[in-house]
């Protein structure tokens, strides 16, 4: 193998990949994968990155009347969940620095560089995706709860912060990755 270093930052992207398109294919898609659990008079919704239980799937959408008033159903909120979508673009960066990271294991350098510079990149949207869910769906809980309702976050949460954990470790594993041995030792006949 080219380079061995290479391989923790590979193996860290390939994880925070994983987490990513879990979160990414929440609720209303797969009602097991949710950011926010809300139960009021019996009904019980689940949110995601594309909607809710009993949603089409779509970017950006707006709080059922169940759970949330006109204050929840705002520019400002409805422009929040439009901003989920950074979630499956984060999915999608790792992925990328996963290939690059491929290269740069089987290859040459350079796909070790890239990966790098793809895994900071992945782990800042990661980052600005994770405070935006975080601040939404926190105060959609406030709300809930304040009107009498049952709220609480939900595994989609912890799996984003996983991934961002990753991408983070990733990012300094590739970049101690990018200093490693890349020459093969020659076998001495």
């Amino acid at each position: 193998m080219a380079a061995d270093a290479a391989i923790p930052g590979l193996v860290l992207t390939f994880a925070a990949m994983v987490l990513l398109v879990f979160a990414s294919v929440s609720a209303p898609k797969w009602d097991a994968i949710r950011f926010l659990s809300t139960t009021i008079d019996g009904a019980t919704t689940q949110f995601g990155v594309f909607g809710y239980t009993g949603s089409s799937a779509h970017v950006g959408w707006y709080f059922p009347s169940a759970v949330a008033d006109g204050t929840l159903n705002d520019g400002l909120f409805h422009n929040l969940t439009i901003a989920l979508i950074l979630i499956p673009i984060a999915a999608g960066l790792s992925g990328i620095a996963f290939l690059f990271g491929l290269c740069g294991a089987g290859y040459h350098r350079v796909g070790t560089v890239f990966m790098t510079l793809v895994s900071a990149l992945a782990f800042l949207i990661t980052l600005v995706a994770w405070v935006i869910e975080m601040a939404l769906f926190g105060i959609a809980r406030d709300h809930v709860r304040d009107r009498g309702g049952v709220a609480t976050y939900q595994n989609a949460n912890w799996l984003v912060l996983g991934a961002l954990v990753a991408l983070f470790l990733a990012f300094f594993a590739s970049l101690c990755g990018v200093f490693g041995r890349y020459r093969s030792r020659r076998a001495a006949y």
